[in-house]
């Protein structure tokens, strides 16, 4: 569904009138809604599909009591929690991850911006596209234009965050106190690359989520205006 309010925003976005006859007749007929209230109905759904989303993910506890994104520990350093825990060391193993968690939720903020940027430069090329795919299409057309974009922001806000909340401290004593376990091969990794990574699929698996639910699910429309708008793409 969300696909097909994305054609309409492209065709609010031409200055033509034949390039917006063109695009407007691909789609189902609007009834009485104009389309001033077809634009804002496209972005109440993208605040519900994306902003809304990314700004659970940012609250505390976004990742870490979300148990379709929680970050847990690189399998190469699954040996370091049970050792932990077979020791007695179950809460600093779970302080440990909590702070993976923390960096991650500090580093999604930096990720609506780019969302925005990247839905303002949707073709109607793309739209088509979108329209085609399958549940997730929108979510995909984001990944691929922004997955670069938000590596490149969240991986220096993790490293800067893992020392804000303390990250870098837990994991060192955690490390440290691991390395102390007789006869254990010792550790010692760089966990940014990997948070940056697991975040970046947190934020892309939320959307899809949302996104489906819209697709698929007439209550999911909080207003009037979705209501009225998605209907339009009941229709075709």
């Amino acid at each position: 569904m969300i696909k097909r309010i994305l054609i309409v925003f492209v065709a609010l976005q031409f200055s033509s009138c034949a390039e917006l006859q063109k695009i407007a007749s691909q789609l189902p007929q609007a009834g009485t809604l104009t389309q001033g209230q077809i634009g804002a109905g496209l972005r109440q759904a993208l605040d519900n599909g994306i902003q809304h989303q990314v700004s659970k993910l940012t609250s505390k506890d976004g990742f870490y009591r979300n148990e379709l994104v929680k970050i847990l520990l690189p399998k190469e350093l699954k040996a370091v929690d049970d050792g932990l825990r077979k020791v007695g060391l179950s809460k600093l193993a779970d302080e440990g991850i909590k702070a993976l968690n923390r960096a991650a939720e500090d580093a999604v903020k930096t990720a609506t911006p780019v969302f925005v940027n990247a839905v303002k430069d949707i073709t109607f090329a793309d739209a088509k596209d979108i329209l085609l795919g399958n549940d997730k299409a929108a979510t995909s057309y984001l990944e691929s234009k922004t997955k670069n974009t938000l590596y490149s922001k969240f991986n220096p806000v993790i490293k800067k965050s893992f020392g804000k909340v303390g990250a870098d401290k837990i994991w060192s004593n955690l490390i440290t106190q691991y390395n102390s376990i007789p006869f254990v091969k010792s550790v010692n990794p760089d966990l940014t690359d990997y948070v940056t990574t697991e975040a970046l699929q947190g934020v892309f698996t939320m959307i899809a989520v949302e996104e489906k639910g819209i697709r698929n699910k007439v209550g999911l429309r909080n207003t009037d205006l979705l209501r009225k708008v998605f209907a339009l793409q009941d229709r075709k």
